[in-house]
């Protein structure tokens, strides 16, 4: 592959997908419960409902369109860069359904739970089809462990500049309370990241280029190159019976639950724990922003520890820092503000850092899938797709329990209050209280459970890396 001005080209057109679908994820992910809680007023019920409706199609809907992209007779489909190329402005289309409402929604409207359950199921299903075509795209462009770090190098540059996306957000939108602006801002992000994932659609290339040519002759489950649900049964059964690949599952899981915790209730959290004559509007543009800018630039930062001790070490570090800085913030308390503001950011640096390395140990289970049953191309697609059948689920379950909690201490009521010149009520010092004890307990218990996961790891990790380096 040919350099220009020190940049590897293949390098660059597979970030231009994360730099596209990282401007668009941060400020879905960050904005669409507290849009749907306290703009358009959903209630809870409607709530619960659309997440179930996402948690069942979120877990379809990978290894579905894993097995449609390693499997289909169709270019559009079998190959990753046409798979991008193609599905590109779908994606962007479905970013911006949140953001724009039906009609004026009244409190507890059905409408509005309509409205959610369609974002989330189109705005998923479009970013798993791309993003799965690019996941397979990190595990087939080279099975080198030193090309890999590179591509992680070049996917965080990306993810840092789309993460600005949130703090540019909040700045033009007043943190969405100007949501004409915001509304505006969201436009102008759909085009920007349907322009750069159609780069990657165009200029990346991988080392199984052949692969949709002699497609006919390389489907070894399925002889008639037909889709069945017998194959569909037996690949994943074969990707399952691998211990590494369930033992990474388990871990994931934990982290995908923290990450969604982190990702869509730290503006609640600090709307309430924190006083805005403490804290104003800009600086809490800033922190929001930090939280989604600083991983990447952490994960860059620590690319040499990468390649000294591995991901494993640097992952497990990670899970043991956030139980210590727990620990640390509830000795402390809460009525230390710029400390409190600091630590919320920095727990969401810490589990974004940790979880941007995950496509390592998935890259290399596909590798050793491979050379296991001899396949002529790897199932790069099943093999993410198998894994967020597991995983993604927490997506929604994170949600839903913290929103339930959260209203049994008045969060619904208070969000439709008109705002009293009492700035403490009774109902507030209650609920503030409650965030605070709620936040560090669910911090410690998630920490806990990966903490526990994570000493079964090393096995299929070191493995990789003792047979590359000695």
């Amino acid at each position: 592959m040919k350099f220009v001005w020190g940049i590897h080209p293949n390098a660059l057109a597979y970030s231009m997908t994360t730099l596209g679908a990282g401007m668009m994820n941060s400020i879905f992910n960050f904005y669409y419960v507290k849009l749907f809680l306290n703009r358009y007023k959903i209630s809870e019920a409607a709530f619960h409902q659309a997440q179930v409706v996402f948690m069942i199609w979120n877990a379809i809907n990978d290894p579905l369109f894993g097995y449609i992209q390693d499997n289909s007779s169709f270019s559009c489909c079998s190959r990753r860069q046409f798979s991008i190329l193609y599905g590109a402005p779908l994606y962007a289309l479905a970013f911006l359904l949140p953001w724009f409402p039906w009609k004026h929604y009244e409190e507890g409207d059905w409408q509005s739970g309509l409205h959610l359950i369609i974002a989330l199921c189109a705005f998923d299903g479009l970013l798993t089809f791309v993003l799965l075509a690019q996941c397979a795209l990190f595990a087939e462009i080279s099975t080198r462990h030193e090309s890999r770090l590179q591509l992680i190098k070049y996917n965080q540059v990306a993810t840092l500049l789309g993460s600005t996306s949130i703090l540019f957000c909040g700045l033009i939108s007043d943190n969405m309370e100007n949501f004409a602006s915001f509304q505006a801002f969201t436009v102008l992000v759909a085009a920007l990241a349907t322009a750069c994932m159609c780069y990657t659609g165009k200029y990346s290339t991988s080392q199984y280029e052949q692969r949709e040519i002699c497609m006919e002759n390389a489907n070894l489950e399925n002889g008639d190159g037909t889709l069945s649900w017998s194959s569909v049964i037996s690949l994943t059964k074969q990707i399952m019976a691998e211990k590494n690949f369930l033992l990474f599952v388990a871990m994931n899981f934990f982290q995908i639950f923290h990450l969604a915790f982190c990702n869509n209730f730290t503006m609640i959290f600090a709307d309430n724990l924190i006083p805005k004559d403490v804290l104003p509007s800009s600086l809490r543009s800033i922190m929001y922003g930090a939280g989604f800018i600083c991983p990447q630039c952490l994960v860059l930062l620590s690319h040499t520890s990468l390649k000294k001790f591995g991901y494993y070490r640097i992952i497990l570090f990670s899970f043991y820092f956030e139980g210590v800085a727990a620990a640390a913030m509830f000795i402390l308390g809460s009525e230390h503000y710029y400390l409190l503001a600091f630590y919320l950011t920095t727990n969401m640096v810490i589990v974004q850092a940790s979880f941007s390395l995950f496509n390592l140990p998935l890259a290399d289970i596909v590798d050793a899938d491979l050379i296991k049953h001899k396949r002529r191309s790897p199932l790069s697609s099943m093999v993410f797709g198998t894994n967020a059948l597991f995983t993604k689920p927490a997506q929604s379950l994170a949600p839903m329990l913290v929103v339930t909690i959260l209203n049994q201490f008045g969060y619904e009521n208070l969000n439709n209050e008109v705002a009293q010149p009492d700035p403490r009520p009774c109902g507030m010092l209650e609920l503030r209280n409650f965030l605070n004890d709620f936040y560090l307990h669910i911090k410690k218990k998630v920490t806990a459970s990966r903490g526990r996961v994570c000493p079964f790891l090393p096995y299929f990790i070191y493995l990789t890396h003792f047979i590359a380096f000695y």
